[in-house]
């Protein structure tokens, strides 16, 4: 008898209690909100979202919808790139249609789960009514990993106000001051743009160059343009992409930013069509990496230096699972050794769900990755008995070779890993939307 704990009812939770529930098994979801969204429901008080007023997804609703649920089977009209108000209601949504509400505790906080054995865990929950420790055969992770802020360190002592983008809200708290803002990726993009548009001066700082990737490529959103792309081999399409990038934009040094010193792919892709607008607009204004703090003064490696109110650090987050002990688990700096980044190689009755970083969206994996997992749970799929290798394979051979940052040790090529999530589901669960010819190197071979 199968009784299954789904932690966390974001966009991977919900769809891994979705297809647990489909099987027939038991199934109880934990999630400290609520409502189903996850980091999705937007809050202007701290809180477990990282979402700001002014979020949309990075990419295109075409490609960021469930195949048991469209944007057609939710009913309401959307953007190309949708708000995160138009994707709150859209999990919600899911979840009141599969009639998952029922199974979800909400305002329910997991402090402990204990492995006891490989068919037992003890789970410690917390809520309005106390502490308790339920039973159960079966683990599921589903707590995200854009929630635990990476706060960056240098020399120094910054007096003014110093944040982690995480707790960015709204531009309005900006208003006349000198804002900082430290990264290069998504948040830290779109946060000089919303800051900029109210301060006395934002400035942005980068370690390195980034290529800035904008949201339409000849009129089509630009993961629509990639998806044509998918019959060419990983490198060539890298290669492609970045021409295409290099003739839409031009070189970086137009807009007075670094170069970049790697090739497309080796970090994570920054989409943005407004920041280099605001760059040559006098609204933004780039630095290099910063080198120490002196007081309000922030001191940059190319020698200058100049007075900020508040510093914002897109530095991105950790991946971090507080009820599991880290002598246990612990995924914070190095790998994640799961085998199609679900499986625990030596622990089968424990699972991750949507703990990988596509270069596209990350629920259409995620719901592959449930479905293969629930009928783990029915008997209906089997683990490979060479797991252990094919875990070292993954990591040793990752779609990208990324530079050896904490942000780049769960990156997947977006369509690859589909068609190697695909390769283990019967035909009948694979649509013609999922079936991209693409390259056939995977994870599953």
């Amino acid at each position: 008898m199968k009784r299954v704990c789904v932690i966390g009812a974001g966009p991977s939770g919900i769809t891994a209690l979705k297809n647990v529930l489909d099987e027939g098994i038991e199934a109880v979801c934990y999630d400290r909100n609520d409502r189903a969204g996850g980091n999705w429901i937007y809050s202007e008080e701290p809180s477990h979202s990282s979402v700001f007023e002014t979020t949309h997804i990075i990419s295109s609703k075409t490609l960021s919808q469930y195949e048991d649920y469209t944007w057609d089977d939710h009913g309401e009209e959307v953007s190309d790139y949708p708000s995160h108000q138009q994707l709150a209601s859209y999990f919600q949504g899911y979840a009141k249609h599969f009639g998952l509400n029922d199974h979800i505790e909400f305002e329910t906080t997991v402090i402990n789960a204990e492995h006891v054995s490989e068919s037992e865990w003890k789970v410690t929950i917390e809520n309005k009514n106390g502490q308790r420790t339920e039973t159960f055969t079966d683990l599921i992770v589903c707590n995200g990993h854009h929630w635990n802020p990476r706060m960056p360190e240098y020399p120094g002592t910054f007096e003014g106000d110093f944040i982690h983008s995480h707790d960015f809200k709204k531009a309005e708290p900006f208003k006349d001051k000198r804002v900082l803002v430290i990264g290069g990726g998504n948040s830290a993009c779109d946060v000089a743009v919303e800051t900029s548009r109210v301060s006395t001066k934002t400035c942005i700082s980068w370690r390195r160059g980034y290529r800035i990737i904008p949201k339409f490529f000849f009129g089509k959103p630009s993961d629509i343009v990639g998806l044509g792309m998918t019959w060419l081999p990983v490198k060539l399409r890298s290669m492609l992409s970045q021409f295409l990038i290099r003739v839409f934009i031009g070189p970086n040094k137009s807009y007075n930013l670094q170069e970049p010193d790697h090739n497309f792919g080796q970090t994570h892709p920054t989409i943005n069509d407004e920041l280099l607008y605001r760059i040559r607009h006098g609204k933004v204004h780039p630095k290099v990496d910063v080198d120490r703090f002196e007081g309000k003064k922030v001191h940059f490696k190319d020698g200058s230096s100049e007075d900020f109110d508040v510093i914002i650090a897109c530095t991105g987050f950790i991946i971090s699972h507080p009820f599991l002990d880290s002598s246990f688990i612990n995924y914070s700096e190095g790998p994640v050794p799961l085998y199609l980044k679900m499986m625990h190689p030596t622990h089968p009755n424990m699972f991750f769900v949507g703990l990988f970083q596509p270069l596209g969206c990350i629920w259409p994996g995620a719901e592959l990755q449930a479905k293969i997992i629930a009928r783990q749970l029915a008997g209906k799929w089997m683990r490979p008995s060479n797991i252990e290798s094919l875990v070292r394979k993954e990591v040793n051979h990752p779609h990208y070779n990324q530079l050896k940052t904490p942000r780049h040790t769960i990156t997947v090529d977006y369509h690859l890993f589909k068609k190697a999530l695909l390769k283990q589901l019967p035909r009948d669960y694979v649509s013609k939307d999922q079936m991209t010819s693409v390259p056939t190197k995977s994870y599953a071979s």
